[in-house]
């Protein structure tokens, strides 16, 4: 038995799929702990792309089954069109392969419309998704106004609980916005008892299909979404998604024991990408013709979900030590390599100035490190397209010396690099 952990150790947008797809082969089960739909997953196979935001990426392996543990809120439409999307491009959908917590969180669309009101006109906006993930969070956390994906399969349950937080909610979000939009109870409890019929192949208790996994010695490979630096307890806050989007998330979010893991794969960018606001100390904000801009058309960085365009830096490997220790990572997984080919010479951060004094370690405030300037050293590039390398001879020797520098920095062996999307676009360095 083996269990495996795929988790990013930046802000996200790692292209943490591309690994997963590739570890599939050497596992049974796949499962999502953390998040929404809020998480964007890219995935080249056959030539074909699949874009993922809820599902396991894990799916699109024919022997693997898929779970999306109770740690996720779910937007049942969501995962609806994304079951029909993939049903439509050939992949086997069904109630064996795909398995839906009974414990995970409902996103209604009250959710989105508190979400919009939370952050319109707000100094203070974090700049989310706007798919209502922190807003069902809250609501699980509250206990009084959290929806279980299992009472979607008892209605008169449901339809209770629904006249019973409906309104509350529209008295909340006239008194933030007479204009609020308000919801109808037995309205929305309709459309979920439909959506519940749909859903209910999927549901069981997940928790104890894994431990009979577990029992059974199947091989676990658990994905993670976003990453680490946004985890709510440990990332940037407030900065941050609403969930543990670090490895501390699987046993809250799945319910299987974390000293189950074998092996956790750190999946980082070559470079640093951040999406909304938050600190960046190794931000380009170098104009249309910099650096930034060019390292963002050259990796296409613009949002699997929103479209959004990335904010662009070089590579912080004092963020990345962190997030790295925080998660356990065991090795490296370092994406995008072929998209620094376009710079002459690159940059990495190895420590922080703040107020004068040399920081080494990641400070624990959003708020200081937004004070933090980037200490770097220059290292040169290659120039040269490294898409069709496959093994470590082929990557010319400045790539070679960028990825030991950045092993060194980490104290961590990079054992996969990607060199393109596709999953033959891949460097297994040992």
């Amino acid at each position: 038995m083996a269990c495996t952990c795929v988790v990013g150790l930046q802000w996200g947008d790692e292209a943490k799929g591309k690994i997963v797809d590739l570890l599939t082969a050497q596992h049974d089960v796949v499962v999502r702990y953390n998040g929404g739909a809020n998480a964007g997953h890219t995935v080249v196979k056959n030539g074909r792309t699949y874009k993922l935001s809820l599902i396991p990426t894990g799916i699109l392996a024919a022997h693997m089954q898929a779970v999306i543990g109770n740690g996720l809120v779910v937007n049942p439409v969501r995962f609806l069109e994304e079951v029909n999307d993939l049903r439509a491009a050939g992949i086997k959908i069904d109630g064996d392969n795909l398995l839906l917590s009974d414990h995970a969180h409902v996103i209604f669309p009250y959710h989105m419309e508190e979400e919009k009101l939370g952050d319109e006109g707000s100094a203070a906006a974090i700049g989310t998704t706007g798919r209502g993930i922190g807003p069902c969070y809250q609501d699980k956390v509250s206990r009084t106004n959290g929806i279980r994906v299992s009472e979607l399969l008892h209605p008169a349950h449901l339809r209770e609980r629904l006249k019973s937080i409906v309104p509350r909610k529209n008295t909340i979000f006239r008194a933030l916005m007479p204009s609020a939009q308000q919801f109808n109870a037995d309205a929305l409890c309709d459309e979920y008892l439909g959506y519940a019929e749909r859903l209910k192949p999927h549901i069981q208790d997940t928790t104890l299909f894994l431990h009979r996994a577990l029992k059974n010695r199947k091989n676990i490979l658990f994905e993670a979404a976003q990453g680490s630096l946004l985890d709510v307890d440990h990332g940037t806050y407030p900065f941050v998604t609403s969930s543990s989007s670090s490895t501390t998330g699987i046993w809250s979010g799945s319910g299987v024991p974390a000293r189950n893991l074998q092996r956790i794969v750190g999946v980082i960018k070559a470079y640093t990408t951040r999406v909304g606001r938050g600190p960046f100390p190794t931000e380009l904000n170098d104009g249309p013709d910099g650096i930034g801009e060019r390292i963002r058309k050259t990796g296409r960085e613009y949002g699997t979900v929103t479209g959004r365009p990335r904010r662009c830096g070089w590579f912080d490997a004092v963020a990345v030590r962190h997030s790295a220790r925080l998660g356990g990572a065991d090795e490296l997984a370092v994406m995008l390599l072929d998209v620094l080919s376009v710079v002459d010479e690159l940059k990495i951060c190895t420590a922080y100035e703040l107020n004068g004094h040399r920081l080494d370690e990641f400070p624990g405030d959003a708020f200081l490190l937004e004070q933090c300037r980037p200490v770097y050293e220059t290292i040169p590039g290659w120039k040269t397209d490294i898409e069709n390398a496959r093994k470590p001879g082929d990557l010319p020797v400045p790539a070679r010396r960028y990825l030991d520098r950045l092993s060194e920095l980490l104290g961590l062996p990079v054992t996969i690099v990607s060199v393109g999307p596709d999953r033959e676009q891949t460097v297994m360095m040992k």
